[in-house]
């Protein structure tokens, strides 16, 4: 459908070298849209996930550095929209996971989590609205977790929790903020998923409390992105669209 189709869009996805920035970066290509893939050298992973954009026929930019350093970003949308045209869609995607007791974190781990998911999405969307301002276009998706608004049972992560509430409300206040320049903010909050973040036994567990009974597959996460990046969601801003298998139901 037309209303789906991201023709002529250009996109940047941070995070894109595995899980579910890959997966949204590639998804997001085949919709029709040229992708910007950002992220840390050392991560890996960017060079494919070009290849596999270019591979639909779509043009792929890889950009490397961090969401923490305004500079980063302000040159790498300098080089997006001198390579691939003007942004008009971003999905705020990189960030990171712990898990430690509170009452004796570490400071600096406590940071970290904050550095990486709190500031570095808001670096991300204060760069990424500043070019889009001027034609009063643009949709920014940030991708925040079900840990956002659940604590997840058996695991010590204040720190991560509370930084993806913060993500889901930083949204909704920029969704308001920007509403008046043409721009539409809204948030993916994934469950449970398959990535590389998120391996080992407790798996089987997630799954066993999810309604649908399993774990999502990051490709399940590009659906949503591509509704929230399209014209199929031109009225929808501020939106925490949970893709949970159900999970937060119970």
């Amino acid at each position: 459908m037309d209303l789906f189709d991201l023709s002529g869009e250009v996109a940047v996805v941070t995070g894109a070298g595995s899980g579910i920035g890959q997966a949204i970066a590639i998804g997001l290509a085949e919709a029709g849209a040229d992708v910007a893939c950002f992220g840390h050298a050392s991560k890996g992973g960017l060079e494919e996930t070009a290849a596999r954009i270019t591979a639909l026929g779509r043009k792929a930019l890889v950009l490397t550095g961090s969401v923490t350093s305004e500079e980063n970003l302000t040159a790498a949308i300098a080089r997006i929209e001198g390579e691939l045209g003007p942004l008009s869609v971003a999905v705020n995607n990189a960030g990171i996971g712990g898990s430690d007791p509170a009452d004796t974190m570490p400071i600096e781990k406590w940071d970290r989590i904050y550095d990486v998911n709190v500031k570095g999405v808001f670096l991300s969307c204060q760069a990424q609205a500043r070019v889009m301002f001027a034609r009063n276009k643009g949709s920014i998706i940030n991708i925040a977790s079900i840990s956002g608004s659940i604590v997840n049972r058996g695991l010590t992560q204040a720190h991560y929790n509370s930084s993806k509430a913060a993500v889901i409300h930083l949204s909704k206040s920029l969704a308001m903020e920007w509403v008046g320049h043409g721009l539409r903010v809204n948030i993916i909050s994934p469950g449970y998923t398959l990535t590389p973040m998120n391996q080992g036994e407790r798996n089987k567990v997630f799954a066993e409390s999810t309604p649908m009974g399993r774990l999502a597959e990051s490709e399940e996460m590009v659906g949503p992105a591509v509704f929230l990046a399209s014209r199929a969601s031109s009225y929808v801003t501020g939106l925490d669209l949970l893709v949970d298998g159900g999970f937060v139901c119970w």
